[in-house]
């Protein structure tokens, strides 16, 4: 399994929120691009990254960031956060981003997740964020009405490779992550399963490595100093 530490950027600040509210944000550093370093020096080889303002806006002001981590890393680079158009996956593609996250327009817009899954092919994932069983959009602000395993069961019948599965109301809480959620996927889907949202101990990474999910990302915990990265990332291997 591997270990995907998470940066979420606000004004080019690495921040964290609890359960999604942008009202309750720490900011974790200045210098999103020195916590990226670190996370290579730790092992890690793979970053995610989730521009928060974009999440809103569907734009991408935090770019300019994102793009450095890039050029400033060996890590290979994953993004989310307000993507909803052809543009700006070509815009993150070009500037070197291995994958790129759908949410939002992934739900609302089933016509260009198909275009870009045409284009662009194993690039592109999609988010799967739950709330109370549905997924939500919007930078998690609003609910979609769609249920998550018929949204799931869509994906895998379009040809999606990876979803990052991330139960909201767990997210940045450091109370344990969802593992029957985790468990029920993997069993069902034949998908490439990122778990994410209340990844806060070692318990949690052991546990999600023997579901033999594709992946965890690890936020808060890594911050708080409640989960060693490179631990971590020995006992996902």
């Amino acid at each position: 399994m591997l270990i995907f530490p998470a940066i979420d950027i606000v004004g080019g600040k690495a921040v964290r929120l609890f359960k999604g509210d942008y009202a309750q944000m720490t900011v974790y550093s200045d210098d999103p691009v020195s916590v990226a370093r670190d996370f290579e020096n730790a092992g890690a080889k793979w970053v995610h990254l989730v521009d928060l303002e974009g999440a809103k806006t569907g734009t991408t002001p935090n770019l300019e960031t994102i793009c450095k981590i890039v050029r400033e890393t060996n890590l290979s680079v994953e993004v989310g956060g307000g993507i909803r158009n052809l543009e700006t996956i070509k815009t993150y593609i070009e500037n070197g981003v291995s994958r790129v996250i759908l949410g939002t327009a992934a739900v609302k817009d089933p016509e260009f997740l198909e275009k870009a899954l045409n284009i662009y092919g194993e690039s592109i994932a999609v988010g799967v964020d739950l709330k109370d069983g549905e997924v939500a959009i919007k930078g998690w602000t609003e609910g979609s009405g769609v249920a998550a395993y018929d949204f799931c069961l869509q994906l895998q019948r379009m040809g999606v490779k990876t979803i990052i599965c991330t139960d909201i109301s767990k997210d940045g809480a450091m109370q344990g992550t969802n593992l029957p959620l985790y468990r029920e996927f993997s069993e069902k889907f034949d998908l490439q399963i990122i778990a994410s949202g209340g990844v806060s101990s070692m318990e949690d990474v052991a546990n999600l490595n023997s579901m033999n999910l594709y992946g965890a990302i690890i936020g808060k915990a890594y911050y708080t100093g409640a989960i060693d990265l490179a631990k971590a990332i020995e006992v996902a291997k």
